[in-house]
């Protein structure tokens, strides 16, 4: 991601605790695009007055539910089961940030889901750069290209809805925040 607003960059010992159990990721992975899909449904259905966002987020909801499809489809290759979902802390304590307020919630709930994204884009492509040529390198190389829309994505709905005096401070705090986040997450085999 040349173009990442990322403020802290995964070390390479996170991608190496992710392929010594590869098996690990591909269930969280499965379970991440699951509540992706869920928390688009969830945004479409908070404001259903919102044209772009509905039109967005029902998009959204498919495309990340196709991915999960895709996800599942490698575990069942490998022998395995899909697993129950576990509680992400990365994504719980980033959503501890969002405010209260109409507007505050609205802001904090896209940008957030922005900087979840192009976590997501980072790591992917991380993914993606250490597996062998292949389908499955191929696989993530593009899950890493849809993340880098996803994040564009959140972005343009902020600017759609909230002004950008508003939006700018608030960004950059929220990365800040999510840099000190991803710093103290222990290496473990899943995406967060």
């Amino acid at each position: 991601m040349s173009d990442s607003p990322l403020r802290y960059r995964t070390p390479a010992a996170w991608t190496e605790t992710v392929l010594a159990d590869f098996d690990s990721f591909l269930q969280d992975h499965a379970a991440a695009e699951k509540k992706a899909s869920g928390m688009a449904i969830s945004m479409l259905s908070h404001y259903p007055d919102k044209v772009e966002l509905v039109a967005a987020m029902a998009d959204l909801a498919v495309e990340e539910m196709t991915h999960y499809r895709e996800v599942v489809k490698w575990i069942h290759r490998r022998g395995l089961l899909t697993a129950a979902d576990e509680k992400d802390p990365y994504v719980i304590a980033l959503r501890e940030s969002i405010r209260r307020g109409r507007d505050e919630y609205l802001l904090d709930r896209l940008l957030t889901a922005s900087i979840i994204e192009a976590r997501g884009a980072e790591r992917f492509g991380l993914v993606a750069g250490a597996l062998d040529p292949g389908p499955l390198q191929s696989f993530y190389q593009s899950i890493a290209r849809s993340e880098e829309r996803h994040y564009t994505l959140f972005l343009e709905l902020a600017h759609v809805y909230l002004d950008e005096a508003i939006i700018a401070p608030r960004w950059n705090a929220l990365l800040d925040i999510e840099a000190s986040i991803a710093a103290a997450l222990p290496l473990r085999a899943a995406l967060h």
